[in-house]
């Protein structure tokens, strides 16, 4: 995809002031290889313009993935609206590569304020993002995942979801090799042969671990493996691709288009896990996209812990990006306690929409926002 920001740079649009909230949403116990989180370490921020109208943003901070805490993205944002004060909030390449010339990576605190920007953008352009990235609708069904347990417990949970609707279940593995087989037995004899599987390991897996594992769940119709391993061993993937009959999705190997080049050239995945957090917004996750694209690699939209405010943006990258085809937008089903936003996505059972409203067409609730803690800038 090329996109022309032509439009957007014969205007300016400045930044006044920018409010940070502490964004915590309470959640049941979610566990994956690397831990387990009792509440989303969220933050949202509001860029407010000279225009009259703010851009929302909002990131999910997973510590054991990303190495950002929800402390340490309320310390950046800080430093982030500084310098941004009084800075064409319409110029997003330019405000994008400030924040990069002050700090590197920080990727998941800088994904808020990027989507804060496309936010303010497509506002201004009178249009839903997704038409102002020059995307179409189409249908959206996301897969559900199942965190990890004992092997029976996890296939009682796939079939709690089939008989919910759900066609495709994520599966987070890594703790045990040969236990992560039996799970996957158990599953798929559970729900059957017509019901995808697709699972996640979540770096748990040494390359030993990896080799067994996927070897052993070649008769088991699993669609792909993300990221089996810890990224220290990516010189190890090219040739667990030649020994697994299970496909292989990068995720943490891939944060950057340069990370993405790296992988597609040394031919070490089949696919590509694009995730905000990891990107650090939309700027470079279509960089992302369209290097993959160029490539005839795949790619999924994935997320952390997200509210509905970050899943409507990648709702619209989504429709913006054709080479995105497989769906991990989960995010708001996985045991959140409280829906803290207004407007933005909907789900119909597995299946996601979004209207026509201007922008992200999400916001956070003033309910809500009236209890987090907060700092303007």
């Amino acid at each position: 995809m090329v996109f022309n920001f032509n439009f957007a740079m014969q205007q300016r649009v400045y930044i006044k002031h920018i409010d940070i909230y502490r964004f915590s949403i309470p959640m049941e116990p979610f566990t994956i290889a690397t831990g387990t989180m009792h509440y989303a370490q969220n933050v949202l921020i509001r860029i407010y313009t000279d225009a009259g109208y703010y851009g929302v943003g909002e990131c999910s901070a997973f510590p054991m993935i990303v190495g950002e805490t929800q402390e340490t993205c309320l310390a950046m944002a800080k430093d982030f609206a500084q310098l941004w004060d009084s800075q064409d909030a319409l110029d997003i390449p330019a405000r994008m590569q400030q924040l990069h010339d002050f700090t590197a990576g920080n990727y998941t605190i800088k994904g808020a304020f990027d989507m804060a920007l496309y936010d303010i953008a497509a506002k201004n352009a009178g249009l839903p993002l997704y038409k102002y990235l020059g995307g179409t609708r189409r249908e959206v069904e996301t897969d559900i995942t199942i965190g990890i347990a004992q092997p029976e417990a996890m296939a009682q949970k796939a079939i709690h979801f089939k008989q919910t609707g759900a066609t495709v279940l994520k599966v987070k593995l890594g703790k045990d090799a040969r236990q992560d087989v039996e799970r996957i037995r158990q599953i798929r004899q559970a729900v059957g042969p017509e019901m995808k599987i697709r699972i996640d390991a979540n770096q748990g897996w040494n390359f030993e671990d990896a080799v067994y594992a996927l070897q052993a769940m070649g008769d088991l119709d699993v669609q792909f493996c993300e990221q089996p391993m810890r990224t220290w061993y990516n010189d190890k993937l090219p040739e667990l691709m030649q020994l697994s009959p299970v496909k292989i999705m990068a995720d943490e190997s891939v944060y950057t288009h340069h990370d993405a080049r790296v992988q597609i050239q040394t031919k070490s995945c089949d696919y590509i896990n694009i995730k905000l957090a990891k990107s650090g917004g939309i700027h470079e996750a279509l960089k992302i996209h369209d290097l993959a694209a160029e490539y005839q690699i795949p790619c999924m939209m994935g997320g952390m812990l997200e509210s509905r405010v970050a899943l409507s943006a990648k709702l619209h990258l989504v429709y913006a990006c054709p080479n995105i085809r497989f769906y991990d937008m989960d995010t708001c089903m996985l045991g959140h306690l409280e829906d803290p936003c207004i407007g933005g996505v909907t789900y119909n059972g597995y299946h996601l929409n979004i209207d026509d409203t201007p922008g992200i067409g999400a916001d956070a609730s003033p309910a809500f926002l009236a209890k987090c803690e907060h700092w303007r800038i």
